[in-house]
C-alpha cells in the first residue's frame, strides 16, 4: 500500500493587533499624547494644591447688594473687589482696616481690565444705613459687607473679591525682581520711615533708599512707597502710588518665569483670601497671558474734603450720582447707556443732607493732608538715609557695621554706610553711635536708646573718610528714633 504523503495543514499567521499594528509614527505619536496628557494632568494636580494654600471664603449671595439690571448688564464683564489690608497677624476678613480699595472690570471679549482705586475716605452709606468712610465696611464686616457696601452705592453687580496682607505684595515683588519706580525727592524720607516699620513687623530685610529718580525698588521699599500719604496729594496721591505699583507688577508677572511664578504662589498664596473657587481660578488662569491691563483711575472723579461730625475727614463725592455715571462710562463706556438706580439717588441725597451742597474744588496734586485717626506706625527716625544699627559693614545697607545683631531700630548714626555698630544683642531700642559717614560728616542723633543691651560695641565700617562725632543721646520710640 502506497505510503500516504504526510499532509500538514499550513497555519495560519496571526496578525498583530492593537498598538503593535500601529505604524511607528502613530506610536510616537500616541506615546507623546500619553505623556503630554500626564504631565498635565500632573500640572494641574500640583496647581490645585498648591491653590488649596488659598484661604477660600464662601459669601452669602443675597447679602452682596446686586441689583437685577446690572447683574444682567454684567454678564460679559467680570467685577471683582481688591482690597489691601494691613494685618500683623495675617487675619484677612475682619477686624482690619481695607487702607486699599479698588474695583477690577475685566472686558471677557477684548480681555482688557480696567481698575479704579475707591478712595477710602470717601463717604459712602454702610449696610446699617448710616454714613461713614468707605474703608468702615470691611472693618466691621469683612469682605463680605465691603462688597455689599460697593455695590449698593455704585450700582455694581461684583460677586468677586480678593484680599491680600501688604505682606504678600513684598513677597510678589522681591520673586519679580523688584519693580522700577520714579522716586520723587519728597518721598524718600517717607519710604526710609515706613520701610523701617514694615522692616520691624515683617523681619524681612532691605537697604534704605538714598537718591531721587527712576530705581528698582524691592518689596519693601515699594510697598512703603504705596503706603506714602503725608505728601501733597494726601490719599489721593497714595492710590495713585498704589496703582503704579501694582501696574509694574502685572507687567513683570506676564513676562515671569515658571521658577519665579511657583516662587510666588508658595510665597503668596498663604496671605490671600478669596471666594473665586478651585475651578473658577483654574478656568481664568489659562488665560492670564492674554489679559491687557488697560486704563486706571480714581473714584470719586469730582469731591471735596472736610471734616464732618461722626465721621471725621472725608472725600465728599460731588454729587454721587453724577460720579456713578462716570464710573460706569470709564468700565462699560458710553454705550452701556447707564442711568443711576433710585438706590444711588437716594443716598446722594442723605450724603448732601449730612454734608451740604457742594462745590468740586479738590486738586489732588495740591491736596493738603486731611486729618486722620491715630496710626499704630511711629514714622519719624533720628537719621537722614538710615543708620541704625547692626550687622553689615560699607554696604549701603541700613545694617551697617559692626557687632549689633540685627539691631534695626536704633538710634541714628552719622551718613548712611560705614557706620559704627551700637551697643547690645538682638535689642530694637539699641542707640547707633556717630561713625564714619559716606563723607566723612557728623553722626546725627547718635546714643542709647531707651532699651539698649549692655552688649560691646560694634567694630567701624570702612565707609567714610573720616569719623564723625557721635550725636546726642536720644530716646527711643518703640526701638524707632523719634
Amino acid at each position: 500500500m502506497a505510503r500516504r504523503r504526510g499532509q500538514y495543514r499550513r497555519g495560519r499567521r496571526r496578525r498583530n493587533r492593537g498598538f503593535a499594528s500601529w505604524s511607528i509614527g502613530k506610536k510616537i505619536a500616541a506615546i507623546l499624547g500619553g505623556t503630554a496628557a500626564l504631565v498635565a494632568f500632573a500640572g494641574v494636580a500640583i496647581l490645585a494644591s498648591k491653590l488649596s494654600k488659598i484661604n477660600m471664603v464662601k459669601l452669602d449671595p443675597e447679602k452682596l447688594n446686586v441689583t437685577e439690571p446690572e447683574e444682567e448688564r454684567g454678564t460679559g464683564y467680570l467685577n471683582v473687589a481688591l482690597f489691601g489690608v494691613d494685618s500683623r497677624e495675617n487675619e484677612l476678613e475682619i477686624n482690619t482696616r481695607s487702607d486699599t480699595i479698588m474695583i477690577a472690570s475685566l472686558n471677557r471679549e477684548t480681555m482688557e481690565v480696567k481698575i479704579s482705586s475707591i478712595y477710602r475716605d470717601t463717604m459712602m452709606e454702610q449696610a446699617d444705613g448710616t454714613l461713614n468712610k468707605a474703608n468702615t465696611a470691611y472693618a466691621f464686616g469683612g469682605p463680605e459687607d465691603a462688597i455689599a457696601m460697593l455695590n449698593k452705592n455704585l450700582d455694581m453687580d461684583i460677586e468677586h473679591y480678593v484680599t491680600v496682607n501688604f505682606n504678600s505684595l513684598i513677597d510678589v515683588i522681591d520673586a519679580l525682581g523688584g519693580v522700577e519706580i520714579d522716586v520723587q525727592e519728597e518721598e524718600i524720607n517717607y519710604i526710609n520711615g515706613y520701610a523701617t516699620e514694615i522692616i520691624r513687623v515683617t523681619g524681612k530685610d532691605s537697604i534704605g533708599v538714598d537718591h531721587a529718580g527712576l530705581q528698582n525698588l524691592n518689596g519693601v521699599q515699594a510697598t512703603a512707597y504705596s503706603r506714602i500719604r503725608y505728601t501733597a496729594g494726601d490719599d489721593f496721591k497714595r492710590a495713585e502710588r498704589q496703582r503704579d505699583v501694582l501696574s509694574k507688577i502685572v507687567e513683570k508677572a506676564q513676562n515671569a518665569s515658571l521658577l519665579q511664578l511657583n516662587e510666588i504662589i508658595d510665597r503668596v498664596f498663604p496671605e490671600v483670601s478669596t471666594n473665586f473657587t478651585l475651578t473658577e481660578i483654574l478656568g481664568y488662569a489659562k488665560d492670564a497671558l492674554d489679559y491687557k491691563l488697560g486704563e486706571m483711575t480714581g473714584f470719586p472723579f469730582d469731591k471735596t474734603t472736610d471734616t464732618l461730625n461722626n465721621i471725621g475727614s472725608v472725600v465728599i463725592p460731588v454729587t454721587l450720582e453724577s460720579n456713578v455715571e462716570k464710573l460706569h462710562t470709564f468700565f462699560f463706556g458710553e454705550e452701556a447707556a447707564y442711568t443711576p438706580s433710585a438706590n444711588v439717588v437716594s443716598i446722594g441725597n442723605k450724603i448732601v443732607a449730612k454734608a451740604g451742597d457742594r462745590e468740586a474744588d479738590t486738586d489732588e496734586s495740591t491736596q493738603e493732608v486731611m486729618e486722620q485717626p491715630e496710626e499704630s506706625y511711629d514714622y519719624t527716625y533720628g537719621w537722614e538715609y538710615g543708620g541704625g544699627s547692626g550687622n553689615g559693614s560699607d554696604n549701603n545697607t541700613w545694617n551697617s557695621g559692626g557687632n549689633g545683631n540685627n539691631t534695626w531700630n536704633g538710634g541714628g548714626s552719622g551718613g548712611y554706610n560705614g557706620n559704627t555698630g551700637g551697643n547690645g544683642d538682638n535689642s530694637e531700642n539699641t542707640g547707633g553711635s556717630g561713625g564714619d559717614g559716606v563723607t566723612g560728616g557728623t553722626g546725627e542723633n547718635g546714643g542709647t536708646g531707651d532699651s539698649g543691651g549692655n552688649g560691646g560695641s560694634g567694630d567701624t565700617g570702612e565707609g567714610g573718610d573720616s569719623t564723625g562725632n557721635g550725636g546726642e543721646t536720644v530716646s527711643g520710640s518703640e526701638g524707632i528714633v523719634q
